[in-house]
């Protein structure tokens, strides 16, 4: 069999990986967007470098959009089969392929304004609403844990990848020549400590391993210094400066994790009394889709449960839904707090936001998590004076904070720790992944340290026979 690397190869987003079986038929896994490189990436996303009608299933190993952002367009332009991902998976991409079919629509309409003005053609969205509706039909939902057979060259098993809600290790069983060959994408992998979710469970022993490596040069910091780091930009912000603190953060995973440690705070009765607004439908709607999902949460937050039955939820406060009271938001004239997407700061509302309040110095950006460095987030992170927002340019005269704590990709300790369950002399091949070059290369010594062998890191559009 051959891997093909259509995407997240030397880079972080846009996940996509075909696996072809010595019969012919070919297995995607992912269909993620690139994300964070403003027109670059609306070009690679136009083309998938495979034809979508050759591909006979999609197995998908969580929403974020970076892996199953492309899934509509795939759909539109050919493929017939199924896509097989958790239940929880499902409930998440149907809320998170509408509002990203909602973007790319509105974007479309944005960009075109400034396109018109430059006397150049208008663009077309990738895909519509309609597409994304239309590609519900192919998805079929498999439980953690439940061996499944696709085919009989194919059997699937999900294991808990304690990334996000749904999100899942893909354990694959192929059997090509009577010989069974075991291959693990381990999607992102999750966070050991202190979290909403469960822990990564480990999988079984695989010849071959497709391993996600974004933090693999970091550790990240404690829980203690994160709740301290964020009360400090908190006070800071909202107390001494009277100004109001924007977080970018993900609808999924990041913005739940947020509220959670806010919500346990004013319990503690150590937030100040200030208004929190939740800023986004679709993270309103995940976290809708969380509460329902009580079965994924940790020890630590079932307990908590019993005294605060409510973890999300408290006094200050509010979920913002209609676009009239985000727009209230930005003529509010007092200390707040708003957590908006994306978490990148390259769609969503949380750009007006930044536009409506990056130029004053009374107030604040809070980075929680990984941002693609050509990104909004990531030259805000970066401490760059000045970003584009809708074709305009911003000077950051507001304070920038950064925090890695919320992000939900385990650090280079917690990515080994995961892989310790494997016994390296099995394991033929390890390819890594959804990082940057840079990165990769010394997460390979420290893997190279731990007995791992023939660790490969693909090119974009690289083939490689396993």
């Amino acid at each position: 069999m051959e891997i093909k690397f259509c995407g997240a190869a030397e880079t972080v987003t846009g996940s996509k990986h075909i696996i072809t079986l010595s019969s012919g038929k070919k297995i995607l896994l992912d269909c993620g967007l690139f994300q964070g490189r403003g027109k670059e990436s609306f070009e690679m996303n136009q083309t998938f470098h495979f034809d979508p009608n050759d591909i006979d299933c999609m197995i998908l190993s969580h929403a974020h959009i970076d892996h199953s952002g492309n899934i509509p367009r795939l759909v539109k332009q050919g493929f017939k089969g199924k896509i097989y991902c958790t239940p929880a998976t499902r409930d998440l991409a149907e809320i998170m392929l509408f509002d990203s079919a909602y973007i790319q629509e509105n974007e479309a309409v944005n960009f075109n304004k400034y396109r018109l003005k430059e006397g150049e053609k208008p663009i077309k969205p990738l895909y519509t609403i309609e597409d994304a509706e239309k590609s519900f039909s192919h998805f079929r939902t498999v439980p953690y844990n439940s061996p499944f057979k696709i085919s009989e060259e194919i059997e699937l098993l999900f294991t808990d990848a304690g990334h996000i809600l749904g999100s899942a290790a893909v354990n694959l069983t192929l059997t090509e020549d009577g010989k069974k060959h075991r291959l693990c994408f381990t999607g992102d992998i999750g966070r050991y400590v202190n979290r909403l979710l469960k822990q990564p469970a480990p999988f079984p022993q695989a010849d071959t391993i497709i391993c996600e490596s974004t933090y693999g040069d970091r550790l990240h910091e404690s829980a203690e210094d994160t709740r301290q780091k964020l009360m400090q930009a908190v006070h800071e912000t909202c107390v001494v400066n009277k100004g109001k603190l924007i977080i970018p953060a993900f609808s999924i995973g990041k913005t739940q994790e947020l509220i959670y440690v806010l919500n346990q705070l004013e319990f503690a009765g150590k937030l100040p009394p200030i208004k929190v607004f939740v800023d986004s439908p679709l993270a309103i709607n995940a976290t809708d889709i969380m509460r329902n999902h009580p079965e994924s949460f940790s020890d630590e937050v079932n307990q908590y449960i019993k005294k605060d039955p409510s973890p999300f939820g408290f006094n200050g406060l509010e979920y913002v839904r209609n676009v009239e009271d985000s727009k209230a938001i930005n003529s509010l004239n007092e200390p707040c707090i708003i957590i908006s997407a994306s978490g990148m700061a390259e769609a969503g509302r949380v750009k007006h936001h930044l536009a409506n309040n990056i130029e004053n110095p009374r107030n604040a950006v809070l980075i929680i998590g990984y941002c693609e460095p050509s990104s909004n987030g990531g030259k805000l992170a970066r401490g760059d004076k000045s970003i584009s927002i809708f074709g305009k340019k911003y000077d950051v005269k507001a304070k920038v904070h950064v925090i890695d704590f919320f992000s939900a990709h385990g650090d280079y300790n917690e990515m080994i720790q995961y892989l310790s369950c494997q016994d390296v002399k099995k394991v033929k091949t390890l390819f890594l992944v959804h990082g940057n070059k840079d990165v990769m290369h010394k997460y390979k010594v420290k893997l190279l340290e731990k007995g791992f062998r023939n660790i490969v890191i693909p090119s974009f559009l690289a083939i490689h026979k396993v």
